[in-house]
């Protein structure tokens, strides 16, 4: 089988969400040894992506030339084709198609990302505004991959395709000589996320007046100075707060193996990947009490009203005991292990071998 997967939406020298979630899954398709072609827009984008793998160099997928990509690819030989987003040429395809939709948070959460320019933050509004452009991409595909089940419900619930959705879990990319806390432990709490509104960073920020001062909560991610601006005025006399403004991979491993505990305040999530590698690595975990986190956190969590600076801080308080503790890394790392990109290619070989063979 002809696989192509769509790496053009790889980021660098940085992963975002999208960008990790193609590496991790080209890494499983490499991890079964199932032949796989990666289609790229920048051979920078190779430092990101597991070593090794065939590529072809194509087009900006938002450039005008993204018309005749599928042309393209049908004189290739292309059976099938994945992408890890829901843009994608497909005018006189003859292949077979899986997009990916990682979740609904735009329709409910409207503000369109931050890192955008002025005209991208329109275009993705108006997107946004209506169902029928997310309809006609998805439609246009022969299945809908989304990471988790709280995703596909949403998807359902919207009414954002006629297609078959299926759930291709997302996984952390971690090295077994990663798994492991660090000998010392720190009072530090690391969120890990962008600060978009929907994402409630301020209720971290505002329950950290509610610890001993010998805490220190570290905001890892990138964040735009106006941003930091507004965050800063929550800050209390007397509590300690980093902004890193974005962390490598290994730092950002470094800081977890320490970490007193992986926090989340977030109101909305297609998934939640930081607390599958804190719960790999045997860090706690403390996050809001919704659906989707209890999905993926199961019961190696402690969960809090997200609207409540002080419930949060009364979670990290009870890590303080050794016993609970211990049972709870030990039910979190039992949870993570059922995740793993080795498995959700598998699934989604599966998904392209049963469109070749009921075509």
């Amino acid at each position: 089988m002809n696989i192509y997967y769509d790496a053009r939406w790889t980021r660098f020298p940085f992963h975002d969400g999208i960008s990790r979630y193609g590496a991790g899954i080209i890494q499983g398709f490499k991890e079964n040894k199932i032949p796989i072609t990666l289609l790229i827009k920048d051979e920078r984008q190779l430092e990101m992506l597991p070593k090794g793998t065939p590529y072809l160099l194509m087009n900006d997928p938002l450039s005008v030339k993204e018309l005749f990509i599928a042309g393209k690819l049908n004189k290739l030989g292309a059976d099938v084709v994945i992408s890890p987003f829901q843009i994608i040429g497909t005018w006189g395809r003859k292949y077979k198609l899986i997009v990916t939709l990682h979740d609904t948070i735009y329709y409910l959460h409207p503000q369109a990302p931050t890192n955008m320019g002025l005209s991208q933050r329109i275009a993705w509004r108006l997107f946004h505004m209506a169902k029928w452009p997310q309809r006609f991409l998805l439609n246009n595909a022969d299945k809908v991959a989304t990471v988790s089940n709280y995703s596909k419900g949403n998807i359902q619930k919207l009414g954002l395709t006629d297609r078959e959705i299926c759930v291709i879990y997302n996984a952390p990319s971690l090295e077994k000589s990663q798994l492991h806390r660090a000998k010392e432990k720190t009072k530090d709490i690391l969120y890990m996320g962008s600060f978009m509104p929907y994402k409630n960073v301020e209720v971290l920020i505002k329950g950290m007046a509610h610890l001993p001062h010998d805490f220190t909560l570290h905001l890892l991610s990138k964040i735009l100075d106006n941003r930091k601006a507004e965050l800063s005025k929550l800050i209390k006399p007397g509590v300690n707060v980093v902004f890193h403004n974005g962390v490598s991979d290994d730092e950002y491993i470094k800081l977890l193996q320490g970490a007193y505990c992986l926090a989340s305040a977030s109101k909305e999530e297609g998934f939640g990947l930081p607390i599958i590698e804190a719960q790999m690595i045997g860090t706690p975990v403390v996050c809001s009490d919704m659906t989707i986190f209890h999905e993926v956190a199961g019961d190696g969590a402690l969960f809090f009203n997200y609207n409540s600076p002080d419930k949060f801080a009364e979670q990290v308080k009870k890590l303080e005991k050794t016993d609970f503790l211990a049972d709870l890394v030990e039910k979190g790392h039992k949870q993570a292990e059922k995740f793993s990109w080795k498995q959700s290619s598998k699934k989604l070989y599966d998904i392209c071998d049963e469109l070749i063979k009921n075509s």
